[in-house]
């Protein structure tokens, strides 16, 4: 999410754990990691009984019945998405009257840019970079360019369903927006939820999604105590449909097999004031999850994972 290039430094690996889960907070993750358990165990709908094959179909959309999860389409921007909710029309819908801010993770312009997102902002605990780059695929499929398809398509569901929709960028502006900024957006919306959409920068081997939670913060501007509980049980109904919407495990070498981590040091946590998670969605410098990260199908299934994990908490 963070890293600028081939100079980013990955988290740091942790030993995976045979065992998947022990408790996690929420009946909707520990019901879907179980499911992906019992599918796993079964060989899988490809057969070979490994996650690595990466051919587990995403359940729940349209375009699954054709395209395998692990199946690259064509392009990497293939537009194989539904079309959007009618516009000119009054939100109607479950979630009329909702509020969801999608901030997709940096900017395709920002490495034109770098004197202006290096210079460093105010989090709270600290000061950080404004933002960064982000990483890439080896192919050169860009972070940024992921997180706007993702937040395109999640955008069109969320509509589908009455929500009123903002986006942080659209690739509308030169860099950015800063990550103080960011937050100060979703604030300002006064959203229900936010939801931040990356793709992960870590080793080659290291694979799966995972959902980064506030901790709790209470330094300078930032002060995520009333957040915490909301942001966790958003996090928590995003990763469970997730993993059913996708088929892909939760990560390898952070989170402990839970998928959730918990994290003070980002300032687009630190400084909101209403429920926000940040998802990364796979590791882009692993050659497996990268045919899945350039998939406009796999892309597809997580945009409705993560809408399908957005409505779940809205409605209660």
């Amino acid at each position: 999410m963070s890293y600028a290039g081939p100079e980013f430094e990955p988290p740091p690996a942790r030993r995976p754990r045979r065992r998947l889960i022990a408790v996690v907070g929420g009946a909707v993750v520990v019901g879907a990691l179980a499911g992906w358990l019992a599918v796993q165990g079964a060989g899988g709908p490809g057969g070979g009984g490994s996650r690595a094959s990466g051919t587990a179909a995403p359940a729940g959309t349209a375009s699954s019945a054709s395209t395998p999860s692990g199946t690259a389409s064509s392009s990497p921007s293939g537009d194989d998405r539904p079309g959007p909710a009618p516009t000119g029309a009054a939100p109607s819908g479950p979630l009329k009257g909702k509020v969801v801010v999608i901030d997709p993770g940096h900017n395709p312009e920002n490495f034109r840019h770098t004197a202006d997102i290096n210079k460093k902002v105010d989090i709270g605990t600290g000061r950080k970079e404004c933002d960064t780059t982000g990483t890439s695929t080896d192919d050169g499929y860009t972070e940024a360019e992921f997180t706007l398809d993702v937040a395109h398509r999640l955008r069109d569901l969320l509509e589908g369903q009455g929500a009123t929709v903002k986006l942080t960028q659209d690739a509308d502006r030169p860099f950015g927006p800063c990550i103080d900024e960011r937050a100060r957006i979703g604030n300002e919306a006064d959203a229900d939820a936010v939801v931040s959409v990356h793709a992960d920068g870590s080793g080659a081997g290291n694979r799966g999604f995972h959902v980064i939670l506030p901790g709790e913060v209470r330094a300078g501007a930032a002060d995520t105590r009333a957040i915490v509980g909301p942001s966790r049980e958003l996090g928590e109904r995003i990763a469970g449909n997730f993993v059913r919407a996708t088929g892909s495990a939760p990560s390898n070498y952070v989170g402990d097999g839970t998928g959730l981590v918990t994290r003070e040091d980002l300032g687009g946590l630190n400084l909101s004031t209403v429920p926000k998670v940040f998802i990364e969605c796979g590791n882009m410098r692993d050659s497996k999850d990268a045919a899945l990260l350039t998939s406009g199908a796999w892309r597809q299934a997580a945009a409705r994972g993560i809408s399908d994990g957005i409505v779940s908490f809205l409605r209660g």
